[in-house]
């Protein structure tokens, strides 16, 4: 496809980056923040007045991943995404999603080498044979084409835009059972998909708040009307998930008669609970509808087919690639196509939460295209099949994968190489990943060999476990999670199961590389506690958790010169996991000494490594 805009009255604007990222929702975005940290130069172009997709405020679903909500230890994504909660916890108590969202346009906007587009949608591409060349977006904001050049292109639109305009390979719908050897696909291929929802939030007033009914909404008669009767309603601050429709239709071209659709069934819902029969009536009187989202929540639609096409087997298998570049862990949640109206249409419930272990590996080859050379994908539209994209599409796997695709973008365009050739340095990219604190299952980060050789001293306890190059717990069994129900909490035996890989301190406490010779450090790297056994999420309007109470507030960096320890950094009021401090200087060994967490006795710190 190729647009004529010479001949419009509006202006254009065009821009030669190393990478073009379509779609600013959380993959995008991370993509984008990745690859322009790693020294590429990078365009972002999102749709949409707001960052963050299904996760902003225009549609209000809270971020989710492998920690499945908090029931499984020590499995939180971390990386950018860490960065960004820990951010929201400290400029956002209140949890509102408006103050989210400039969370995370504070971090976008404001890191070099990127440039954002936003209210800018990509609407051509220009093809030099299997070669992107050019995107095209239409700015309705500014009136103006934008024309982005790129050596790369990444689609992490969450409806793969890029792949009918360049002809690149993908499908929508189910595979059948037999081309994967996937016991959860249907016998037969189709063209179903999981659906889409749209989101209300209501509050709690002091007062009887009526409700007058719409008379176009839905009726109905009695509580069993609905998913799982009265107990899967008891609960109305936000909408059910189960409130979804969409996918026995066109998850793209029927979006604005699925509007419709679900803002009847929607407003029928809360009027039941309000003015029918509902054994929850006296209860919600004094509640009212606070906001009602216009933008839908999409799960799927398009899916590009990659290098790799990663399946059923291989998750529950546990993703054992030898190019893994990020984790997922979610269960294998397949919604039903009719979703709010599978038990009336089908007798079938609205999803069944399959097993899944936690974590599993997304392996790099998933992450690009089979016919296209250079372009790359992640996130929903990512190379899986439909069963195992009922895992990865959560926001939280979306968002490491993001940061992964950023980050191979980059080695890439330094290296003069297309996406494929990065699979001949697969291991260079997991050392950059690792070093921004993403987590790999089986890798382990290269320390170096200053630190590996160093004597260590600690004034208490084994600090080995700070360069062993693994930065979190990691369990001995993590196909526990596939023999407990899909929330259960971790027992005693569970957290048993997990190697620390830290050391434990309380205020005062220190611990020092000693090296054998003068040695240049340039950095030393922390990998601090902040709680990754818990939730940090934002999980809807004022419900969020507590700030990490184990995380260092105030800390120093010494370095010895002679016999005596100066400092070259005091850290007060850190609010980050990962932290970097400079230090520029050559020396004879290198100290950290904890002086404060944020409100924890100790607290476990996974990585301190001098480079």
């Amino acid at each position: 496809m190729s647009m004529n805009i010479q001949k419009s009255p509006f202006r254009t604007i065009e821009h030669r980056v190393d990478l073009c990222v379509v779609g600013g929702g959380m993959t995008g975005l991370c993509a984008a923040v990745a690859a322009a940290r790693r020294g590429a130069s990078v365009v972002l172009m999102q749709d949409r007045p707001a960052l963050g997709g299904n996760a902003s405020s225009e549609i209000g679903v809270h971020i989710i991943g492998a920690d499945r909500i908090g029931s499984v230890p020590y499995a939180r994504e971390t990386g950018i995404l860490e960065e960004l909660r820990l951010k929201n916890l400290v400029r956002n108590p209140q949890a509102n999603l408006s103050m989210w969202d400039l969370v995370v346009y504070d971090t976008v906007r404001h890191t070099p080498g990127l440039e954002l587009l936003l209210n800018c949608s990509c609407l051509d591409a220009t093809m030099d044979g299997p070669v992107l060349r050019t995107v095209t977006g239409w700015q309705l904001s500014t009136q103006t084409w934008h024309v982005v050049h790129a050596k790369i292109f990444a689609d992490c639109s969450g409806d793969a835009i890029l792949a009918p305009l360049t002809g690149a390979e993908h499908r929508m719908g189910r595979e059948a059972a037999a081309e994967y050897g996937e016991s959860f696909a249907p016998d037969a291929s189709d063209p179903r998909t999981m659906g889409m929802s749209y989101i209300f939030y209501t509050r709690e007033h002091d007062k009887p708040m009526p409700f007058v009914p719409f008379d176009w909404a839905r009726k109905f008669k009695s509580c069993d009307d609905l998913p799982w009767g009265q107990g899967d309603h008891a609960r109305w601050a936000v909408s059910p998930w189960w409130a979804e429709m969409g996918g026995e239709h066109h998850a793209i071209h029927d979006s604005e008669l699925l509007r419709d659709e679900l803002f009847k069934f929607n407003l029928g819902l809360w009027d039941h609970i309000k003015n029918g029969s509902c054994v929850h009536r006296e209860r919600a009187q004094n509640w009212a509808i606070e906001k009602v989202q216009f933008v839908p929540g999409r799960r799927e639609s398009r899916r590009y087919v990659g290098a790799h096409v990663l399946s059923q087997r291989e998750v529950e298998a546990g993703g054992l690639f030898p190019d893994v570049v990020c984790h997922g862990g979610w269960t294998l949640d397949d919604h039903h196509p009719a979703g709010a109206d599978s038990f009336s249409k089908h007798q079938q419930p609205p999803t069944i939460h399959h097993p899944a272990p936690s974590p599993y590996g997304i392996p790099y080859r998933a992450l690009y295209s089979k016919n296209i050379e250079n372009l790359m994908f992640a996130g929903r539209v990512a190379s899986c099949t439909h069963v195992a994209m009922s895992s990865t599409r959560v926001m939280g796997t979306c968002s490491v994968m993001g940061q992964a695709l950023g980050t191979a973008a980059a080695l890439a365009c330094r290296h003069g190489l297309m996406p494929h050739g990065v699979s001949d340095r697969i291991g260079e990219l997991q050392q950059q990943l690792l070093a921004d604190d993403v987590f790999l299952p089986g890798v382990m980060l290269d320390v170096g060999e200053a630190t590996r050789h160093a004597r260590l001293e600690a004034s208490q306890g084994d600090p080995e476990p700070i360069r062993d190059g693994c930065q979190r717990p990691v369990s001995s069994d993590p196909f526990v999670w596939m023999h407990k129900s899909a929330f259960s909490k971790a027992d005693e035996a569970d957290l048993a199961a997990y190697d620390q890989h830290s050391w434990s301190a309380a205020p005062g406490d220190h611990v020092a590389y000693h090296f054998d010779k003068p040695t240049r450090v340039e950095q030393v790297t922390l990998l601090l506690d902040s709680n990754l056994e818990r939730s940090v999420a934002l999980k809807a309007p004022g419900v969020q958790e507590a700030f990490p109470e184990n995380l260092p507030k105030q800390f120093r960096i010494e370095v010895r010169q002679g016999s005596a320890w100066e400092p070259v950094a005091v850290i007060t009021g850190n609010t980050q996991r990962q932290v970097r401090v400079p230090v520029n200087q050559t020396t004879n060994g290198v100290r950290f000494v904890l002086e404060e967490t944020h409100g924890g006795a100790s607290s476990q710190i996974y990585g301190i490594i001098p480079r």
